[in-house]
């Protein structure tokens, strides 16, 4: 029982002395709002500006598909009933090819159009990541967290202007 109360109060001392070693060195904490810096970073602006430009064409290629499908189909509601046997199961056929091409098409783009901005997302992160990395290292911060666990972060330790000025500094 004694050799307990001697422990404890031993790790007692040890806890005051280590939370006073702690307290004597000043760390520098900073803290980086992730997604201001994703939504307001030039290079995610460029980055979505080359997937528009990139998928432009398809989507426009999508979207008169539709149309032209849209067309089969309103011919059919409005003259089906009129239509000869062969004609109007030519045009039946017609439409089922047409929705399974167009189906076919759209999965093919999102799936592409998925993998690109994973690419271009990957890209921006480690950007990002360097440019939280060089200004800890130049400015002696200690630590820098964001906002994926933090409850609160008080304006004082908020580096993410600094980050998106070095970004938008590295853009031109």
């Amino acid at each position: 029982m004694k050799c307990l109360r001697v422990l404890l109060i031993s790790l007692l001392g040890l806890g005051t002395v280590l939370a006073g070693a702690v307290d004597a060195a000043e760390l520098k904490i900073g803290f980086v709002n992730a997604a201001k810096v994703l939504k307001n970073a030039p290079q995610a602006a460029a980055a979505l500006n080359r997937l528009e430009k990139e998928f432009s064409p398809r989507d426009k290629e999508l979207v008169e598909s539709q149309k032209a499908l849209r067309k089969l189909e309103d011919r059919m509601s409005r003259d089906g009933a009129t239509m000869g046997e062969n004609d109007r199961r030519d045009l039946e056929r017609d439409i089922v090819a047409q929705r399974r091409e167009l189906k076919r098409a759209q999965d093919e783009f999102r799936e592409d159009f998925n993998i690109r901005r994973n690419e271009e997302m990957s890209k921006l992160q480690r950007l990002i990541q360097d440019a939280i990395t060089v200004l800890s290292q130049e400015e002696n911060y200690d630590l820098v967290i964001n906002d994926g666990a933090v409850i609160y972060a008080s304006p004082a330790v908020d580096i993410t202007d600094k980050v998106l000025k070095r970004l938008s500094a590295a853009q031109n």
